[in-house]
């Protein structure tokens, strides 16, 4: 009798090996194996053809914390996603909960909300190219009509990086709208029964049922915001390349611009373990503290 359980306990423990061995493999060729290349490849100099490269140690993140570009650039994309997180939750917050209140044309509506996630990054930054371009653009000829001069909305340091921020709000917005919505779907009808029973009204119902009900999807939409805060650049290639004078330029397109336009390799390595470890330390919070609050046993 022992012998077929040990047998049997062998056998599912070669089915769970088997099951897990696809996502291993894929896991490891792009996600494990790159982080320690790229590990590695942070701790050597820039190698050329008459001098190679040579191991430095912590070198290259010396020299990046020693950059003022650096430091701009990380100021830049903390203003970024400081704006562009809480703004585009709670945006499709409102949204959500208004395409799936008693309205007309509900259809319609979820469509439009979602329609410009559906966009490629680039078409959607060439759109909004036409909105901002100086004399033609469409907030130019608005401002036209009552009597505001033209401004370059993409060439002032002052507007640049708030024009890529309120592109990506409107990108994102309709993406998290589709995660709150299919939440509130989740929401059994008996609660607004029993608070309308109540006679609780719809701002208390929302705040202090359907809120916290959210609270797992609204965890789960801040880690995605905060992963994209870091990794959309598409648009900063049509919009402002990093400009003027460094103004809009965010650490991914940094990296973009060190490895390739620079040939900075090993500098470029250093500033993606300096982003790893961010995100990580980020998820090790997610899943450490903040998953345990916001989960109802």
């Amino acid at each position: 009798m022992n012998h077929y359980a040990e047998m049997e306990r062998r056998r599912q423990h070669m089915y769970g090996w088997l099951l897990l061995t696809p996502a291993a493999i894929l896991l490891t060729l792009f996600a494990f194996y790159p982080s320690v290349a790229t590990l590695w490849e942070s701790l050597f100099s820039k190698g050329t053809r008459r001098r190679p490269s040579e191991f430095t140690g912590l070198e290259n993140y010396s020299d990046l914390f020693n950059d003022p570009t650096f430091w701009i650039v990380v100021e830049n994309n903390l203003f970024y996603a400081a704006i562009t997180i809480p703004a585009s939750i709670a945006i499709a917050l409102i949204m959500a909960l208004w395409a799936n209140s008693k309205i007309s044309a509900k259809g319609f509506v979820r469509t439009a909300y979602f329609t410009p996630t559906v966009l490629p990054m680039i078409a959607a930054a060439n759109l909004w190219l036409f909105f901002y371009t100086p004399d033609l653009g469409v907030l130019d000829q608005i401002g036209a009509l009552f009597g505001f001069e033209s401004v370059n909305w993409l060439g002032r340091p002052e507007t640049a990086l708030w024009a890529v921020i309120i592109v990506t709000i409107w990108k994102e917005a309709g993406f998290f709208m589709i995660f709150y919505l299919a939440a509130l779907q989740t929401i059994p009808a008996d609660y607004k029964e029993a608070a309308d029973i109540e006679g609780t009204s719809r701002w208390t119902y929302t705040r202090r049922i359907v809120l916290p009900l959210l609270m797992p999807t609204t965890l789960f939409i801040v880690v995605n915001a905060m992963i994209n805060s870091v990794k959309l650049i598409d648009h900063l290639f049509i919009l402002t390349k990093g400009g003027p004078s460094d103004a809009s330029k965010l650490i991914l397109y940094y990296i973009w611009e060190m490895a390739f336009a620079f040939f900075d390799a090993p500098h470029a390595a250093a500033m993606t373990v300096l982003v790893l470890i961010v995100l990580g330390i980020a998820a090790a919070i997610q899943f450490t503290y903040l998953d345990k609050r916001t989960h109802y046993q």
